[in-house]
């Protein structure tokens, strides 16, 4: 089983990604946490855990791990300023950490929109945060995927998409669905060093992931 490091794994999302971990035939998943008390939900899981804050050392959350999710955030009511240093830094901190270690793919949750973060006055830092740390991630010689939804929402899941480098268009889908398509990114050959947006749609996730061009 590989070990599969879930940052942001107490958010909305996260928890979604490591459902779906627990039920894989190959993967393992830990759930990096920031508080404590965020440990009993995932201890009745049977869900390992790693206490880790983004902004401190990440040596030892990333020790043995072999393929990392990046799906943490800052909140959509945090200052520019701890935009910068989770979104931004922190997993800037994590690419580096994940890169000494060896680990062999990084799947990170971007957003649409970070190629013109002025067209959206009110997401503008967090854009731009989210922009540095996808090229980080380019430049780091990890293998990766990166996933750029477009808005999020708590919308129940059809493992129906639409995917593409750039759809041109923006849209919703479901945080649910989001999660899907970060766990199918983990093996190696699914697009691998690829940036792509994805939204609610009408194929099945496995079909429009394999036609992203």
């Amino acid at each position: 089983m590989e070990k599969i490091l879930v940052a942001g794994a107490n958010g909305t999302t996260g928890k979604e990604i490591i459902n779906l971990l627990q039920d894989h035939s190959s993967f393992e998943p830990i759930a990096m946490i920031r508080k404590e008390e965020q440990q009993a939900q995932f201890d009745n899981q049977n869900v390992k855990t790693v206490l880790a804050d983004l902004e401190g050392d990440l040596t030892e959350a990333v020790k043995g791990v072999d393929r990392v999710i990046f799906a943490a955030g800052s909140g959509g009511n945090t200052s520019d300023q701890k935009t910068i240093d989770v979104d931004e830094n922190g997993a800037i901190n994590l690419i580096d950490r994940s890169k000494a270690a060896g680990v062999r793919k990084f799947v990170m949750l971007s957003a649409m929109g970070t190629d013109k973060p002025s067209d959206n006055p009110d997401l503008e830092q967090y854009l731009k945060s989210k922009k540095a740390a996808d090229d980080h991630l380019k430049a780091s010689f990890l293998n990766y995927s990166i996933v750029k939804p477009g808005r999020l929402t708590n919308a129940e899941k059809t493992n129906r998409i639409k995917a593409k480098t750039r759809l041109n268009e923006y849209g919703e889908i479901s945080r649910k669905d989001v999660a899907q398509v970060l766990v199918d990114c983990l093996p190696p050959n699914m697009l691998q060093n690829k940036d792509f947006e994805i939204l609610s749609g009408d194929k099945a996730i496995e079909i429009a992931l394999t036609e992203v061009k």
